[in-house]
């Protein structure tokens, strides 16, 4: 008995995800979720890194106090942020730096920020006179502060101000003082002429503050203000560095002469000042010989001239007392008559004689001009007393005709007394003065640079570069592990599961106990003639198989079950 049964073929091209997950095994199933679920992963992380913002320093330096405040306003404000290495700033979205700072602002914070005259903004009611110095003196304190800062050495700065308070009583009245803490920047220093700049910049601020009143001190405690009055006590730090000065002007000098003979790199020279800051002052008086009369100037003349009888008077005789000190008679000078002729000096007159003429007196003064010089001399500080220099030259490298480099010579007497003679003449050598230089010929080694080889997988920059390229290489690479790993792999299997077929086709096969295959003959007759009509089935079969599984599957699946009389019936 024999029936043609006719099989419907599904569509394959328009087959559902459904029946093709349904034709795959657990095991498959299991690894094709597992690979969509890493791939899918693998893609939020990249997008999730590719998003996060570029970070920017909101503040930098904080107190803890002002960066705690801080970063609770933050929080508040639900702002991201995080921390430089070591604490040192706050770092907050590039797009919102302005914004923050802004808003900051007009909270008060930082509260670290400097205060000035806009204190005096906020004078309540009722503020007695007491606080409103206070408050101007802050503002003031504040003012300072924010000058001083703009220095470029300077890192902070605190102003402290004494003002007394003044009375009725000019001589009672106290001067004001002030105090300048200074933190300076790492590796930087003030020289005296900057600090002479801020002590004159507290002074003029200030009314009647004397400079001398105003101290600044470092951050270490060091007074860096002299306010002494002291002067040439002792070398000071601009003594040195006008010393250092001089002795590398004339090293320079030396080294410009003799460079361009021996090469930039085959000679050292060093000069020793020895520099006189002392300050001495002299004063001298000189007076001249004396002159005749004739060549000195008169300073001053005087003559003293009198006549009468009480000009001539008789030397007191007899015994001492009463009886013989009496007192002169008038005298008797007549009214007309010329002038009786003086007696000369040393000669006596008799009585009679000094009756006989009138008496008189002369009396002539001359004071003259005494020759006197006054100098006083000051001598110039930072004066040199004496140079020493030393230089040192390398030997000379003989080129051979081919240009290769030979062995090193020393210089001959000739040249090393020429050099000689030539740093002489360029810091101006003095014998009185006691000046030396000595110059000396050496072969000079050659300095080896032995820089340790770090392995690169140690190196920084190596380092930094791979953790620059760690996230978005890693992402890539588990991308492609999961997807060729896991679901090429399963999209694999579905598109095998379900292949294309012929829509409408029908599938004759014949039922019997001795089953005729028509298909088969039919793919039999198109293939070449076999050696046996056995193998000619069996390879008609293969054929059938590959071109068509699903038919050949149903066919089996109907063997198996023994489905006659549905086959017959349909």
């Amino acid at each position: 008995m024999s029936a043609v049964v006719e099989i419907p073929v599904p569509l394959a091209t328009t087959a559902p995800w459904s029946r093709k997950l349904a034709s795959l095994d657990s095991r498959q199933r299991m690894r094709f979720a597992i690979g969509v679920v890493l791939l899918v992963g693998v893609a939020i992380a990249a997008i999730v890194i590719g998003r996060q913002p570029d970070w920017r320093v909101l503040y930098a330096n904080l107190a803890d106090k002002d960066g705690g405040a801080v970063i609770a306003q933050l929080a508040q404000m639900n702002v991201p942020y995080k921390y430089s290495e070591g604490g040192g700033a706050v770092m907050v979205p590039a797009d919102r730096v302005h914004d923050l700072r802004l808003r900051l602002a007009s909270q008060g914070l930082p509260k670290g920020s400097v205060a000035g005259f806009e204190l005096m903004e906020n004078n309540r009611f009722g503020m007695t006179q007491f606080q409103e110095k206070l408050s101007f003196q802050r503002g003031l304190e504040g003012e300072l502060t924010r000058s001083i800062q703009a220095l470029g050495s300077v890192q902070a700065a605190r102003v402290h101000l004494a003002l007394p308070n003044q009375n009725g009583f000019f001589r009672e009245q106290q001067k004001p003082t002030a105090s300048v803490l200074l933190t300076l920047h790492p590796g930087r220093t003030l020289e005296r002429n900057q600090i002479a700049g801020i002590v004159h910049l507290v002074a003029s601020s200030v009314p009647e503050l004397n400079p001398a009143a105003v101290s600044v001190v470092d951050d270490t405690g060091k007074l860096l203000s002299n306010n002494n009055n002291e002067s040439g006590s002792g070398a000071d730090a601009q003594q040195l560095q006008y010393t250092q000065q001089i002795e590398q002007q004339y090293a320079r000098r030396i080294l410009d002469m003799l460079e361009p003979m021996v090469g930039r790199q085959n000679v050292k020279a060093q000069v020793t000042a020895d520099v006189d800051f002392s300050q001495t002052e002299a004063t001298s008086e000189e007076h001249k010989p004396n002159l005749s009369a004739d060549a000195s100037a008169v300073r001053s003349q005087q003559t003293v001239e009198s006549t009468g009888a009480a000009a001539v008077a008789a030397a007191p005789s007899g015994v001492p007392g009463a009886t013989s000190n009496q007192p002169p008679g008038p005298s008797s000078a007549p009214v007309n008559g010329g002038a009786a002729p003086l007696t000369p000096a040393g000669t006596t007159a008799t009585a009679g004689a000094a009756a006989a003429r009138p008496p008189g007196k002369r009396e002539s003064t001359t004071n003259y001009e005494v020759d006197k010089t006054t100098r006083t001399v000051r001598s110039a500080t930072g004066q040199i007393k004496r140079l020493s220099a030393a230089v040192v030259i390398n030997y000379q490298s003989v080129v051979d005709a081919q240009g290769r480099p030979g062995a090193a010579t020393a210089l001959s007497a000739q040249q090393i007394e020429q050099m000689t003679a030539l740093v002489r003449e360029s810091i101006g050598f003095s014998k009185d003065r006691g000046d030396s230089v000595n110059l000396m010929n050496a072969q000079f080694l050659a300095e080896r640079n032995e820089v340790a080889e770090v392995p690169i997988w140690k190196n920084p920059q190596t380092l930094d570069t791979a953790r620059s390229f760690a996230w978005p290489i890693g992402l890539v690479l588990i991308g492609a592990i999961v997807l060729l790993g896991l679901v090429r792999p399963g999209l694999k299997t579905l598109a095998a599961a379900a292949p294309p077929q012929l829509p409408g086709s029908q599938l004759d096969a014949m039922l019997s106990e001795t089953p005729q295959r028509p298909a088969l003959a039919s793919i039999a007759e198109a293939l070449p003639p076999p050696a046996a009509p056995e193998q000619a089935r069996l390879e008609g079969a293969r054929q059938m198989a590959r071109q068509n599984p699903v038919a050949v599957a149903n066919i089996v699946k109907t063997w198996v079950n023994g489905d006659e009389a549905a086959a017959a019936s349909a």
